[in-house]
């Protein structure tokens, strides 16, 4: 048992923790608190963040788990604390922006992020968002009638800001990493075969700017590399054209103010606010693409029709140089160029399509051509292998050739040699190789042995010879082997 202390000795002092070790103290009112140092803030100052709790053991063990984040480098960063709403406005307005992406891209994260995510999510505290809540907002938006491809696009939206909430250290994991994803249904594509793209390039000869068609089908651009070209990107000479610019739908906002009463696309005085082009999709869609023969006779033809308009409506055509434009020269809308597709099915007479799918259909041909993988990415300006899984596609004719293959090799084994198919070679050729075959065997007999099926290859050979062929490459070879060898 321990004595006390007499009276009138000093006690021990409480000694002070060292600069920089966690501490934990309780206050007055009875509460705990802990602190740990983390590292040094952006002004030199010890960066000490602050736990606390009812109970010490409850703040030692908040203060043990934010030592473990400490040392594996997963501490939030100090400063500003973040609500979804202020980061995702902040994400969309300086970091995911032109020209950090493309226009489209950027339009596309706003409508997600100021209509659905900061409604949705934009309350809750940034590094205390969970997949549960995450998971309760696609739910919500399904049942408010959004399709399953915008739930999706959400999703994608939502993960592609919070990672980079995570590489700036302001969350230390992804919660939409963790969520279940909203499924997606892939659309079933069946690109067209041979004879309907013929069906529609006869079709498209026949309407204006025809071969914009036949740019899409045999080369698979996208609508908006298409409709970007101008004929300084293209060089009949030497049969290529360069994609660059990527068309842009237009954008509009009220010519009257306002006084029409109407959405601006609908304004009778509305002015296009937005550029014509813009960056193509991906740093892989900037490529260099060689033209055949027949397209670029299309073109020539196409240029030469294009250059009767342009003299027929004088000064009102600008002089941007569109390759496929409205007749008094304006670039082609992509909306019009939409309903000019669904004509030309109409015209050709064949099933209802997208219009990307003439993109898939470039695509499966180059996979019936048997072109290598690395030649298919540079000429679709992919950035990725797996891209080739969703765009080539086995048509019906692929299928029927393989099972007539498969049905060939299956059968035709199984019902012994005397059935397969036979290769007619002339007797004199058929002799002249064996002699030279058999001269060679018997040269190396001393050396090495040859192979049993040799042997028996050799044999079938001469077994399939005439008689008189048949003994007369059997004494050439007699007497090649008795040749005396020269000294």
């Amino acid at each position: 048992m321990a004595v006390p202390p007499d009276e009138g000795t000093p006690q021990p002092r409480r000694t002070r923790n060292p600069n920089y070790r966690s501490s934990i103290y309780q206050t007055k009112d009875g509460y705990w608190h802990g602190r740990v140092t983390i590292g040094t803030r952006d002004d030199g100052q010890p960066d000490r963040r602050h736990v606390g709790g009812k109970t010490r053991s409850e703040v030692a063990e908040k203060v043990r788990t934010l030592e473990r984040e400490r040392d594996r480098g997963t501490v939030r960063k100090a400063g500003q604390r973040w609500t979804v709403g202020r980061w995702l406005t902040y994400w969309v307005e300086n970091i995911a922006a032109p020209p950090h992406v493309a226009e489209n891209t950027h339009l596309g994260y706003r409508v997600d992020v100021n209509k659905h995510l900061i409604p949705g999510l934009g309350a809750h505290r940034l590094e205390r968002l969970t997949p549960d809540h995450v998971e309760r907002l696609y739910a919500k938006l399904r049942g408010d009638g959004l399709n399953p491809g915008g739930v999706h696009h959400v999703h994608r939206t939502l993960r592609a800001a919070l990672n980079e909430a995570v590489r700036r250290s302001h969350l230390t994991r992804n919660p939409v990493l963790l969520a279940k994803a909203p499924k997606l249904e892939a659309d079933e594509v069946e690109p067209y075969d041979v004879p309907e793209i013929q069906r529609l390039l006869e079709a498209a000869a026949k309407r204006r700017n025809g071969a914009r068609w036949a740019l899409a089908l045999a080369l698979g651009l996208r609508q908006g590399e298409a409709l970007g070209l101008t004929w300084d990107d293209v060089d009949l000479d030497k049969g290529t054209i360069r994609i660059r610019r990527s068309r842009l739908r237009p954008k509009y906002a009220h010519g009257c103010g306002g006084a029409c009463g109407m959405t601006p696309g609908l304004c009778p005085q509305r002015v296009n606010i937005r550029a014509a082009t813009g960056r193509v999709k991906s740093k892989a869609g900037r490529r260099m693409i060689g033209l055949p023969p027949q397209l670029v006779a299309l073109l020539r033809t196409h240029r030469a029709e294009q250059e009767k308009e342009r003299a027929s409506a004088r000064e009102i055509w600008p002089g941007e140089g569109w390759v496929f434009a409205t007749p008094d020269g304006q670039p082609l809308n992509p909306n019009t160029d939409y309903y000019e597709w669904k004509r030309l099915l109409k015209d050709a007479g064949l099933r209802e399509a997208r219009l990307h799918d003439a993109r898939h259909t470039a695509a499966t041909v180059l996979l019936v051509l048997r072109q290598p993988t690395p030649t298919v990415m540079s000429l679709m300006g992919w950035s990725s292998e797996s891209m080739a899984v969703r765009y080539q596609h086995v048509t019906d004719a692929m299928r029927s050739q393989v099972a007539s293959q498969v049905g060939d090799l299956i059968w035709n084994l199984s019902a012994g040699p005397e059935d397969r198919a036979a290769v007619t070679v002339p007797g004199d050729s058929l002799a002249a190789v064996l002699a030279v075959a058999e001269k060679c065997v018997a040269s190396h007999r001393g050396r090495a042995r040859p192979s049993t099926e040799v042997l028996a290859a050799l044999a079938e050979l001469r077994a399939a010879l005439p008689d008189a062929a048949r003994s007369e490459t059997a004494n050439e070879t007699k007497t090649e082997t008795r040749r005396p060898t020269e000294g």
